[in-house]
């Protein structure tokens, strides 16, 4: 039984140690400049007091600079994952634009 167990562990070794090696052959493309890397939330402001629009949403996007723009509601399920080039329009029930963020 515990040569089973042995062999199991060498080959989970392996298998891990597998992923940490590197060809040199290997090429990398390279990366797009986008021209954006941030937004400006500031320049977005004027979407305050607003009716949530896929028009003002745009508009918005453009201004700030941000590469994505999205409309978050009080109740939507969002993940916590900060993006410095995605602009965030908060609107309150009645679809009014309550604050503008970045991430």
């Amino acid at each position: 039984m515990s040569w089973k167990l042995a062999s199991l562990g060498s080959l989970l070794a392996v298998a891990v140690l597998s992923g940490c090696s590197s060809t040199h052959d290997a090429v990398k493309e390279p990366v797009a400049d986008t021209g954006h890397t941030r937004c400006d939330a500031k320049a977005a402001d004027f979407a305050i007091g607003q009716k949530a629009s896929a028009a003002l949403l745009e508009q918005a996007r453009i201004k700030a600079g941000a590469q994505t723009a999205r409309i978050l509601s009080p109740h939507d399920m969002i993940t916590l994952e900060y993006r410095s080039d995605r602009l965030n329009l908060n609107a309150d029930d009645n679809a009014v634009i309550t604050r503008v963020n970045c991430g």
